[in-house]
């Protein structure tokens, strides 16, 4: 039998495979995480709750967030290939800091317009998957990014329970504000680390390498980006709801309901390191297709009982939908030469969150419609997703 002692070593041998420089990158999201997390998992129930908005009003702001972020990343993309990698990833976090101010005095769902924008900003997306694919152990890539990603999975932990309590006795005003201190102490953490500028090899010039529109006719790119565009569909038309779900279908308050994120993320932080050496060791599109069965599993249990213990294990499974974007990373980052591994990068993510953009909005039509329509939609979906993930050559 495995104990507390052997899983907590575990994480502390995949740990150390980070270099300096990862290992505050893994510090400055885990204080940033649990700032996002504070509210993040109730801010659809908040929009909803506090401020009059409609499910499909929810769905609006959540694919204004995505547009924002799809707009973002292309540019994110080029100025990495061009200026120091790490200001744009702190740039990508000075972005992040009004946030929750913004949030903390909405007064309407239509004020949180500014805020939505601006948590769309994700310069850090392309940058961060760059700066890794650079200065990690090549060997270990796949874990290397479910481990940093395992540092927003630990942040997200407690910090929606803790929110939700939080937001229960002193009101979600507080739950802002101390957001917006983490959101800039994650951002002062960055400023250690070292700086990553392109270093084309001497034989060549970087003029030489194909421009960001040819790069969008490469056939593989493509490809790629519209399975990863796909998924990232899925998990963004349903993923809003879960906590309104909850509340509407099941019955359950604030701390319940923060309570079933923390356990999201737990599951996230193990699943993650799981699917990681997975992934290393028997291939990457064998671990997308383990995460993409475990979360249909999870979405069946949540539509089909109330049951606090089977709820709990199902968000615990349901954990390792969060660790796509890690998956994705590991797999798109060594595909493109060191010079423009960014811009390459930048093309899927785009594609992806371009493709999610009416997702939320679809989830909130469905959701109106029935509550119980989006999760079954997505189930389907991701069936047909593990299917077509296994004929992948990644």
């Amino acid at each position: 039998m495995t104990t507390i002692r052997e899983k907590t070593s575990g994480f502390s041998a995949s740990f150390k495979i980070l270099n300096r420089d990862l290992r505050l990158i893994f510090t400055s999201n885990l204080v940033g995480a649990f700032g996002d997390g504070l509210y993040a998992y109730l801010l659809p129930y908040y929009m909803t709750e506090a401020l009059g908005a409609s499910s499909v009003e929810v769905g609006a702001l959540y694919a204004l967030t995505s547009l924002t972020a799809a707009l973002t990343l292309l540019a994110a993309g080029a100025l990495a290939d061009k200026y120091d990698r790490k200001k744009i990833m702190i740039a990508g976090w000075v972005a992040w800091i009004p946030t929750p101010l913004i949030f903390a005095f909405a007064r309407n769902w239509v004020q949180m317009v500014p805020g939505m924008l601006l948590w769309g900003f994700w310069l850090g997306g392309p940058t961060s998957t760059a700066y890794i694919v650079t200065a990690a152990d090549k060997d270990r890539l796949t874990l290397t990014f479910t481990v940093i990603s395992s540092a927003w999975s630990l942040g997200y932990i407690f910090s929606p329970a803790v929110g939700g309590y939080i937001a229960g006795k002193v009101g979600m005003q507080t739950v802002f504000l101390v957001s917006f201190v983490l959101y800039t102490l994650a951002t002062l953490i960055l400023a250690f680390i070292r700086s990553q500028h392109v270093k084309p090899p001497e034989e060549e010039k970087l003029e030489g390498y194909p421009s960001t529109l040819t790069l969008l006719k490469t056939g593989k790119l493509v490809a790629i980006s519209a399975f990863f565009a796909a998924t990232m569909f899925v998990l963004m038309m349903y993923r809003p709801f879960v906590p309104k779900f909850l509340a509407d279908i099941h019955n359950y308050g604030d701390f319940e309901i923060g309570v079933f994120g923390s356990i999201a993320f737990a599951g996230s932080a193990v699943l993650g390191i799981a699917l990681g050496r997975l992934g290393d060791k028997h291939g990457k599109k064998f671990a997308l297709a383990v995460l993409m069965m475990l979360c249909s599993f999870s979405l069946a249990v949540i539509l089909l009982t109330g049951n606090f213990y089977l709820l709990a294990l199902a968000f615990f499974l349901t954990g390792a939908s969060y660790t796509v974007w890690s998956l994705m990373s590991a797999i798109i980052g060594p595909m493109a030469p060191e010079p423009i591994r960014a811009r390459w990068i930048s093309i899927p993510q785009t594609i992806s969150m371009f493709a999610s953009i009416l997702a939320p909005y679809l989830g909130g039509v469905l959701y109106n419609t029935s509550p119980n329509m989006p999760f079954a939609f997505a189930i389907v979906m991701t069936v047909a997703l593990t299917l077509i993930t296994l004929f992948q050559k990644f």
